[in-house]
């Protein structure tokens, strides 16, 4: 910018220098006298006004170039905010791809720990009561119903652990269930394991009546409702959350208030967890809002089509 400021201003004495010179020798040589004299000889042709029409046209090519040159700063303007806003959301794209490797690796480490400890120990467990079996003698009735028992009673526990690494993996309460009845065991499900009181309602959903709702649109409003009251229990500290699903005409609604101590929406957030549901709910044609303040709670507002265009298949950790 100094380069064309020094560039503009040594134009700018050019052409000063240039109208001085000018002066100069129209002064010496008395151009101004010589060249009417000569026009006199034309005045039938009125060519003693052309200096003056000239004049107005240099000064309309004047007034041309400064209103070019400010549309072309206006449109420089714009094409570098422009340029900034697509750094900007370039670099959100890449913070928010590294954040999905990062939560994709931690999920796939946490589901590795569960399972060494949780399917490991219960597989051991089964061993170990099968080995009591074989030992057990013929006539050692009641050791063998016991071990066998054990043997059983493990077996039921692992089968738990599989269903729940599975229901992490892919919720299968709404192939079961539906959409109504799934969030309604989720809400009773987190009741169960965190104490937080889930008030569940819905409007305009009738299960066997209505048009079915794509398989998509039921992910989508699973995910974000497991996100509300993963961040009303860990995050928020709330003691109640109000879950509530409207279906209006071609569009379905959800809201998530919890009285949870809220949060800053102008500060930055670390947490990928509402920035992975406002992307998911943005590939769907739809919108997710956030309304929150320090010590009021949380309120989030889902909103999506019911006829959305086909999303990008979820990975699977």
């Amino acid at each position: 910018m100094r380069a064309a400021d020094l560039a503009a201003r040594r134009d700018l004495l050019l052409v000063a220098l240039a109208t001085l010179a000018t002066w100069v020798v129209s002064v010496v040589f008395e151009l101004h006298e010589r060249y009417f004299g000569w026009l006199a000889r034309w005045e039938r042709w009125q060519a003693d006004e052309i200096p003056l029409a000239l004049l107005v046209f240099s000064s309309g090519l004047a007034w041309y170039a400064f209103r070019r040159r400010r549309e072309a700063r206006r449109a420089l303007a714009e094409r570098e905010q422009a340029r900034a806003q697509a750094d900007t959301l370039l670099a959100r794209n890449r913070e928010l791809a590294q954040g999905l490797i990062t939560l994709q690796e931690s999920e796939r480490a946490a589901l590795a720990r569960e399972l060494h400890d949780e399917m490991g120990q219960r597989c051991t467990a089964l061993r170990i009561e099968t080995a009591l079996l074989r030992q057990c003698a013929a006539d050692d009735r009641a050791g063998a119903l016991a071990a066998a028992a054990r043997a059983d009673a493990s077996a039921q526990a692992l089968y738990q652990s599989v269903r729940e690494l599975l229901q992490r993996l892919r919720p299968a309460q709404l192939d079961e269930l539906g959409l109504v009845a799934a969030l309604q065991a989720l809400c009773e499900g987190w009741e169960l394991r965190s104490g937080l009181a889930c008030i569940f309602l819905h409007e305009g959903l009738h299960e066997g009546l209505d048009e079915p709702l794509p398989e998509a649109v039921e992910v989508a409003v699973y995910r974000v409702a497991q996100e509300a009251l993963t961040n009303a229990v860990r995050h928020a500290q709330a003691s109640t959350l109000r879950l509530r699903v409207v279906r209006q005409g071609g569009r379905l609604r959800l809201e998530a208030h919890d009285d949870g101590r809220g949060m800053d929406l102008a500060a930055p957030r670390r947490g990928l967890g509402l920035l992975g549901a406002s992307e998911r709910a943005a590939a769907m044609g739809g919108q997710l809002r956030l309304d929150s303040a320090p010590g009021r709670g949380l309120r989030l507002l889902l909103e999506l089509p019911v006829a959305v265009r086909q999303p990008v298949p979820e990975a699977q950790p």
